[in-house]
């Protein structure tokens, strides 16, 4: 094998990735979305308040 152990790191890589974004899925569907919802307002919230401040600038 002339990768050495290329295999095996790629491998560890990949299930450490896939742990974290089961762990972003963890809890419950609903109050996950509500609370993705809520991020989601604040942000237009505050692209309105730039909008109407500053013209974007």
């Amino acid at each position: 094998m002339t990768r050495g152990n290329q295999r095996e790191k790629d491998r560890e890589k990949a299930q450490k990735k896939s742990a974290q974004q089961k762990k972003k899925m963890d809890g419950d569907p609903r109050k996950r979305l509500e609370e993705q919802a809520a991020i989601m307002r604040q942000k237009q919230k505050e692209a309105e308040a730039r909008k109407t401040d500053g013209g974007g600038k």
